[in-house]
């Protein structure tokens, strides 16, 4: 069967070997599956991203970053064979999502999209546990359904946020992390949410999906709107506003960027008292000032990956409608396509995201 493999630091289109499902496993034929900015950073840098993982107690000793891997973990298939030992609940011709991880008859796990034994979304098949299949409800299109991914990401972000009734959020950063936070928000009724980036094209999907205000930063700072909402930023303010009886929510921010610097940007802009819910995934040494963020208690929280009832509250909320995708989907291409599609994604007015359908 085909597959994008990386191989050398390229995308390489080639054959890989047929699957077959052992014990509890099930084959499925890929239907779409999302390019992730994970993707696109270890196309290039998957020996470093690696090794963080692993200081950080992830992904096991098996996987070998230089050794041929098939991308993808943001997937729709259909299901086309079951293992020995599993169930047949649902059904062949039955689409699916599941949690991009694969379990094996040794007790082990492969984390699809960054394993050496099982491909991911980036193949015209995959092997997917049957345990963990969550059937797609009727009539969600497939291309939504493969946003199930990506949106629990942000569903994870916002439960993390000690968010209150009158809580005012800034959403830094309006890629495909940065507008899952901002649905994953209003689905839950949050606002206002102010939403800044530097392109028109984000910040115009960033206003489709229900951002209250939209800033460009080249031209204002979107710190500058906390006043506006009735946020004090500094501490004297606050206190004031508190002894004269008056209220304010919990200031939220979300760094959805993962670039050096901004951490510490946001440290030192934010209100007094505010939480930065940290999404983007910074993949470099940084530094910030804790003095800071200790004088104006800052609270930091970092967030990475969702649990497995978030991922299925999260398809059920797109397929409700109560969590609007929009039109993230700004392009599709066949398995052909992929590594020029990795190209286009480096350009935000080009795309925000591109799904395959091998």
């Amino acid at each position: 069967m085909r597959a994008v493999i990386r191989r050398n630091k390229q995308l390489v289109c080639d054959e890989i070997a047929d699957l077959k499902p052992e014990a509890g496993q099930v084959l499925v034929r890929t239907l779409a599956c999302g390019i992730c900015g994970s993707d696109l950073h270890a196309l290039h840098h998957m020996e470093h991203m690696i090794d963080l993982t692993r200081r950080a107690g992830g992904m096991g000793a098996g996987f070998d970053p230089t050794a041929d891997t098939v991308f993808g973990h943001e997937f729709c298939a259909e299901i086309l064979e079951h293992g020995p030992g599993t169930t047949g609940a649902l059904k062949a011709g039955t689409r699916v999502v599941s949690v991009p991880a694969t379990l094996t008859p040794a007790g082990g796990v492969e984390l699809l999209g960054f394993s050496n034994t099982l491909p991911g979304g980036f193949s015209e098949r995959m092997i997917l546990s049957e345990a963990m299949l969550l059937p797609v409800p009727n009539g969600l299109p497939t291309d939504k359904a493969a946003l199930t991914e990506p949106f629990a990401v942000g569903a994870h972000a916002v439960a993390k946020a000690r968010l209150e009734p009158n809580s005012v959020v800034l959403v830094v950063g309006c890629g495909p992390v940065g507008l899952a936070v901002i649905a994953g928000l209003k689905a839950r009724g949050h606002g206002p949410v102010i939403a800044a980036d530097f392109s028109p094209r984000r910040r115009a999907a960033a206003e489709r999906l229900g951002a209250d205000v939209v800033v460009d930063p080249a031209i204002e700072s979107p710190h500058a709107r906390w006043e506006g909402f009735g946020v004090p930023t500094a501490r004297a303010a606050q206190n004031m506003v508190r002894m004269m009886g008056g209220t304010f929510g919990r200031p939220i921010v979300f760094e959805c960027v993962g670039s050096p610097g901004v951490l510490q940007s946001l440290i030192e802009a934010s209100p007094a008292g505010s939480q930065i819910v940290v999404a983007g995934v910074c993949m470099e040494t940084d530094r910030i000032e804790p003095a800071i963020a200790i004088t104006k208690e800052i609270e930091l929280t970092f967030v990475f990956g969702y649990t497995p009832e978030e991922f299925a509250a999260t398809l059920h909320d797109i397929a409700e409608g109560r969590l609007d995708v929009g039109d993230v989907v700004t392009g599709k291409v066949g398995l052909d396509g992929v590594a020029q599609a990795f190209k286009d994604l480096g350009d935000p007015e080009a795309h925000v995201k591109i799904l395959v359908e091998p």
